[in-house]
């Protein structure tokens, strides 16, 4: 795969070099930011080698490549355009534009999504632990390391790694959050350290501690607690952290700077974390991870099918991104909470995704779109769905309906069967590691339901709205708009691009014969058939391959499309036009399936004949393109 080439063409069609202000990657899809998004050619892009799609969002033009590309292909516009990974000042820019909660939104995520590999790490080695020492998962009664004893140092080592990156949750996220609020990280991570410190009573022995150790500062007591696992106490004391630095940075002779400034940043916002931020927002992160937790198992059936419903358009605004802090939050305090209700509707919203882009895969003719669905369905079921969705359903417009209306359906028995997760993973179909294992079979079930669902409404919503977006675009251009001719008196257009001669050179000795009348027959290009007049149609063949018009200056004419053709029964005809209407020359009348009428052996010749005598001089020889003059009227 030539990345350098896909990067070229990238830059070329977004405007080139000279448009393009910044460009980054996630985990699937180039962000540009440009300076005019008016010079994007947002077709030809689409055509680019491994692009899954394209689509404008939050001021950012995102191209999705799919995990394993996208990063290969940004290290080549990088190269190419000569812009580094990050941009300062258009980091500065953007922090000030968008509404408040937009902001929020994307400050969290830019802080969670670097992260996020090392949590899932965590959490995957949690579900594989589980595995190992849940009781009667394979044998009554029995655990894998009951079966097999030597295992049990392995799970013993699982485990630990398992536990670390959440046990230490504060060193991670204290050097991302400090990053971003345009602190030292490396300071935020002292600080996270500070606050998992070995002297410290460890978060999850709280619960059970019969004595609460505390330091005596002049007489005030403080609480000499450990903040292993929490996500709101840690962002909030980077935020002060950096705040703190920055202020420091101003006010500091530089020759004490580098003394001074990281001694003080880490002291001062130590006093406050034990003091005052530490105490408050551990109560207020319990409170929400709880209070959460309570609505979810209130509402039942309903919360699930409700949040279910929605996980897809939140994904589209970036908002689930937010969720990450939720969800470390729920699954740390597991012991209160029971777990995660996040991780499970996520995979639910995945696989049903999924299921219906391997839906419409069986379904269109068209092959582009028939490699992205493979590999953006099978890579949605895995867990990673901004090619499915952005590639296809949401595209497709139907397929996302289906979607949505599957992951509601398989949330609503989630929720009903209380099935939480209680670490975070690929949510999708390997997501059943992340589940309590009492709870594997109701998370199956959720699954199936999800895809069954989502694959039924896309089969059913396909086939009556939308199947003009499946049909092969070299045969059928579905959403093609004509412009309306302008008609000159007594002018008749060509209804079809083709390869044009005179009716009696026709391969059916019928119409060669001129029984029917004189004309053309034109051997067609491309599916779309057009009124070659203004006038109405008087007759829509039962069988959709033959329409008969009546123009305004007197003439009848019939299009018979194909040869034989009647022996279809109109499958391969999408007649837009009924008896009577009236039609404008250049307005659409039939979309045609070309290839359906060579499999069936059948010839795609079309005679275009005026059946009431009307004489005419022909005006093109051999080729004709849709809606060029071709007859002119005595």
């Amino acid at each position: 795969m030539d990345y350098s080439t896909i990067a070229s063409q990238v830059i070329q069609y977004v405007g080139g070099r000279d448009n393009i202000v910044s460009a980054m990657h996630c985990a699937t899809r180039l962000r540009l930011k440009l300076k005019d998004y008016q010079k994007v050619d947002e077709n030809a892009l689409s055509d680019v080698d491994q692009v899954k799609g394209v689509f404008l969002a939050n001021d950012q033009y995102q191209v999705i490549f799919g995990s394993g590309t996208v990063n290969l292909v940004t290290d080549e516009v990088l190269k190419q355009t000569g812009l580094s990974s990050t941009d300062a000042k258009t980091e500065e820019k953007d922090a000030k534009e968008g509404n408040p909660l937009m902001r929020a939104v994307k400050v969290l995520s830019d802080i969670f999504v670097p992260i996020i590999p090392a949590i899932v790490a965590g959490g995957l080695l949690m579900g594989l632990n589980n595995v190992l020492t849940a009781q009667g998962l394979f044998v009554s009664g029995k655990s894998v390391i009951d079966l097999f004893p030597a295992m049990a140092g392995i799970a013993t080592f699982i485990n630990m790694c398992a536990a670390a990156p959440f046990t230490f949750l504060p060193v991670l996220i204290g050097f991302s959050a400090t990053r971003k609020f345009g602190g030292n990280p490396y300071l935020g991570a002292a600080m996270g350290m500070i606050m998992v410190h070995p002297d410290l009573l460890n978060a999850y022995s709280l619960a059970s501690a019969e004595t609460i150790p505390a330091w005596n500062w002049f007489g005030l007591s403080v609480e000499a607690i450990g903040y292993q696992g929490t996500v709101l106490p840690v962002l909030a004391v980077s935020w002060i952290l950096a705040n703190i630095e920055k202020r420091l940075h101003k006010v500091t002779p530089s020759w004490l700077d580098n003394l001074s400034t990281p001694l003080l940043s880490i002291l001062i916002t130590a006093a406050l974390t034990f003091l005052f931020v530490g105490p408050i927002l551990r109560q207020a992160g319990d409170m929400l991870a709880f209070g959460l937790s309570w609505l979810y198992s209130t509402l039942g059936f309903l919360g699930g099918a409700i949040f279910g419903l929605l996980y897809a358009p939140i994904t589209i605004t970036g908002m689930h991104h937010s969720f990450s802090a939720i969800e470390t939050q729920l699954i740390a305090a597991s012991e209160t909470t029971g777990g995660s209700f996040i991780f499970p509707i996520a995979s639910m919203n995945n696989v049903a995704q999924g299921a219906a882009v391997l839906a419409v895969l069986f379904m269109t003719k068209k092959e582009k779109l028939r490699s992205l669905c493979t590999a953006s369905g099978i890579s949605a079921l895995l867990g990673i769905t901004e090619p499915a969705m952005f590639g296809v359903t949401l595209k497709l417009k139907y397929p996302f309906y289906a979607a949505i209306i599957g992951s509601a359906a398989g949330s609503a028995w989630i929720a009903g069967t209380k099935t939480l997760a209680l670490a975070m993973g690929a949510a999708g179909l390997p997501g059943i590691i992340s589940i309590a294992p009492q709870s594997w079979m109701n998370f199956a079930i959720g699954l199936v339901i999800s895809m069954a669902t989502s694959i039924v409404m896309t089969v059913i919503l396909m086939k009556k709205f939308g199947q003009e977006e499946l049909t092969d675009s070299k045969n059928v251009k579905a959403k093609e708009e004509i412009k309306l001719i302008d008609a000159q008196p007594n002018v008749v257009y060509a209804p079809l691009s083709g390869t044009i001669r005179p009716v009696g050179e026709c391969s059916d000795p019928m119409f060669a014969s001129k029984a029917m009348g004189d004309g053309v027959v034109i051997t067609p290009e491309e599916g779309t058939l057009v009124s070659p007049v203004s006038g109405k149609v008087m007759m829509v063949f039962p069988t959709k391959h033959a329409i008969g018009l009546q123009g305004e200056n007197g003439e009848e004419i019939l299009i018979h499309v194909g040869l034989d053709t009647v022996s279809l029964d109109g499958a391969p005809f999408d007649v837009k036009v009924k008896d009577g209407d009236l039609i404008r020359a250049g307005q659409v009348l039939m979309q045609i399936d070309l290839d359906a009428i060579r499999k069936a052996g059948l010839s795609t010749e079309t005679p275009v004949v005026i059946t009431n005598g009307k004489t005419f001089e022909s005006m093109h020889d051999q080729e004709v393109k849709c809606c060029d003059q071709m007859l002119r009227l005595a």
